[in-house]
């Protein structure tokens, strides 16, 4: 066993670090007391296992908003066992002062709770008028959204419209097309005819050379007996050969 005996010093008078180190100790098991000396330090005196006052010796260490540590004066002995628990030794008229003290630390403490509620207030306001001025962002943005799906329709409209002209003017090539295989048909059944036609031409004009062939011969058989006409009878027979020459020539088309 040993005996931790600790002077604290700090803001640790009048603010509640009795009552923490007592708790702390009881916690531990420990025995001692604890006291407020005259030159605003703490007195500690705490006896028990050597590991359990490590673990009180850092616990003492106090800093928050109304507790402040500065420093700890340590030193450990052997344990004498004198106490029966841990307490606090209090000094004549202190249990006054401290409710004074206790009433101005709630009073402080009230009117930090007022100032917390004001800009909590303040805060709610805020964010109400945050909210508000979401909300109208809100509605701006829905309304141009409602404006750019409308925008969106009219131009889905439009393309609807410009596919439709499409399929029509699609259609019409396609019975321009149409039409232009009949017109080429057309024109092939025109140049068969026409290759028809230039045969026969060409078979007529076979059948010319062939009767102006024939005429010339006849010509010149006629020359050859106007050559021998010496009487009349040969005239007479002239004649008849002139007769059946035009008579050829009727047959033949060319007078």
């Amino acid at each position: 066993m040993k005996q931790l005996s600790a002077y604290v010093s700090g803001n640790v008078q009048r603010v509640g670090y009795r009552a923490r180190v007592i708790q702390l100790a009881n916690g531990l098991g420990l025995k001692g007391f604890v006291e407020n000396l005259n030159d605003e330090r703490v007195r500690i005196i705490a006896e028990g296992e050597e590991e359990k006052l490590k673990l009180f010796e850092g616990a003492i260490d106090i800093k928050n908003s109304l507790i402040k540590v500065s420093s700890i004066e340590k030193e450990y002995s052997d344990a004498h066992g004198y106490f029966g628990g841990f307490y606090k030794l209090v000094g004549t008229g202190e249990t006054d002062s401290r409710l004074d003290e206790g009433i101005n630390v709630l009073k402080g403490m009230k009117d930090v709770l007022i100032q917390i509620l004001n800009k909590q207030d303040e805060t709610t306001h805020e964010i109400k008028e945050t909210n508000r001025n979401l909300g109208s962002k809100m509605d701006q943005m829905l309304d141009k959204q409602d404006q750019m799906l409308d925008k969106q329709d009219q131009m889905l409209d439009k393309q609807d419209q410009m596919l439709d002209k499409q399929d029509q003017m699609l259609d019409k090539q396609d019975q321009m097309l149409g039409k232009q295989d009949e017109t080429i048909s057309g024109i092939k059944d025109i140049n068969s005819k026409m290759d028809l036609t230039l045969n026969k031409q060409d078979r007529m004009l076979g059948k010319q050379d062939e009767s102006i062939s024939e005429i010339k011969d006849m010509n010149r058989s006629l020359n050859d007996k106007m050559d021998k006409v010496l009487d009349k009878s040969d005239i007479l027979e002239l004649k008849g050969d002139v007769a059946d020459m035009k008579s050829v020539l009727r047959a033949k088309g060319i007078i």
